[in-house]
């Protein structure tokens, strides 16, 4: 099959630049080692049951963070860690954690909640809420990506449970949001909108987490925005050591993560670059960034690594990618969720890390929910905390790498379905 005229007309605009060399690349190995399942398992199963405990039970919001130590009294729910917290569902029935009746009634309610109850404005939702009652905290905006996190777990849902409520709820929801809205007559789309001061002056206009968020826009059945917003954000390629492109990012590692969480971009090509691929390098450039910071942190090297987004002992940082102004801020703090989060790009080498860090600092480091957020070992500073999307990240890439089971049901939706296709997203070796 050949390419179509817009692919073509594509590829000559922008001189052919297909992202990486895919042959330079290894392709991912399944972790076989029966140690090493057992250890994801684990990794899994704990994450499910914080996402089933830390729900509410009526409105489903999920809690942002909670305590390790169990004593907590905060309700700040985030969209996004019930997006997640949605998909948990799914795998946690189908691992066999929850009982069906269980999980469909949970997946239900939360669908209700949203479908009849929260506040939206043409279907946006605002990023946290109070988990009993619904309401907006911290003043925050009505945001775009987090509705897309939130979009993402409810197609999940109404795939793998397909039940006639909660696929009619699901729809509802999906089907309301009004993309071409919050392009707020721009051609990108904007982060998000205040009843105060209405839309924000930031906009998704660079390469990042986006990826889910536009291909869902693009894919809407009732209020799709034009494929010219999909080439309107900008990818800066850059020349790898290697000779390979890239497209780099700034930002923390997460943003080459949470969208193949719940979409598939292997052997997909738009163009401009092979998503799958690109992360993959990333999270494998972002690896050599790390071990090459074991002069200053002995306590860094090969199986000791991963800086992204998180708490520290100073608050929150958003440490950022190899040679970028936000290095000056590193300071030796771990995080699990930065390899966790990339275990589908690097199998062997994310999983040694998790391995090696459950073995070196034991219950300091892993809880009832699994791994905490962050730590510093030669300061004895652990983060106190869990977060729903660092577990979340962790939970789906787990499962994609062991049965892409999310990847499946997701990709099987008519709304991922038209964005890829009106994309023009196509696979090199059907060519």
């Amino acid at each position: 099959m050949g390419l179509t005229h817009r692919q073509l007309e594509t590829m000559t605009r922008r001189q052919a630049l297909l992202g990486l060399a895919g042959a330079a690349i290894a392709p991912p190995t399944r972790a076989a080692e029966k140690s090493r399942e057992t250890f994801l398992e684990e990794v899994e199963k704990r994450a499910c049951l914080y996402f089933y405990e830390q729900a509410h039970p009526v409105t489903g919001l999920v809690l942002d963070r909670v305590r390790i130590d169990g004593v907590d009294d905060r309700r700040i729910a985030s969209l996004a860690a019930t997006g997640y917290g949605l998909s948990a569902l799914c795998i946690a029935h189908q691992r066999g954690y929850l009982k069906k009746e269980d999980a469909e009634n949970r997946v239900e309610r939360t669908l209700d909640f949203f479908a009849r109850r929260a506040f939206r404005q043409r279907g946006f939702y605002f990023h946290f809420l109070d988990c009993v009652s619904g309401q907006r905290a911290f003043n925050c905006e009505l945001s775009s990506v987090d509705t897309a996190w939130l979009l993402c777990g409810v197609l999940h849902a109404r795939e793998h449970f397909d039940k006639g409520r909660i696929r009619r709820l699901a729809t509802e929801i999906i089907e309301r949001v009004d993309w071409q809205w919050m392009r707020a007559e721009g051609d990108t789309l904007c982060h998000g909108w205040t009843p105060e001061n209405g839309f924000l002056p930031y906009r998704w206009d660079e390469y990042s987490e986006l990826l889910a968020m536009y291909l869902l826009a693009i894919g809407s059945n009732t209020h799709p925005i034009p494929v010219s917003s999909w080439d309107a954000w900008t990818r800066p390629n850059r020349i790898a050591e290697t000779g390979d492109m890239f497209v780099e990012s700034r930002a923390p590692l997460f943003v080459h993560q949470y969208s193949h969480a719940w979409l598939d971009f292997r052997n997909k090509q738009d163009g401009w670059a092979n998503y799958f691929d690109n992360s993959r390098v990333a999270t494998m450039r972002h690896r050599e960034f790390c071990i090459h910071l074991k002069n200053r942190f002995p306590w860094f090297g090969e199986n000791m690594w991963g800086i992204s987004a998180s708490d520290s002992r100073y608050g929150y940082i958003d440490w950022g990618g190899p040679k970028t102004a936000a290095n000056s801020k590193i300071d030796g703090t771990l995080v699990p969720c930065a390899s966790g989060g990339s275990i589908v790009f690097l199998p062997d080498e994310c999983g040694a890390v998790l391995e090696t860090m459950l073995d070196r600092y034991g219950k300091r480091v892993w809880t009832r929910y699994g791994f905490i957020d962050a730590f510093h070992p030669e300061a004895d500073w652990w983060g106190p905390d869990v977060l729903g999307i660092d577990l979340g990240i962790m939970l789906l890439m787990t499962e994609n790498l062991r049965t892409e089971s999310v990847w499946k049901a997701v990709m099987s939706t008519p709304e991922a379905m038209r964005g890829f296709k009106t994309a023009g997203f196509y696979n090199p070796a059907t060519l």
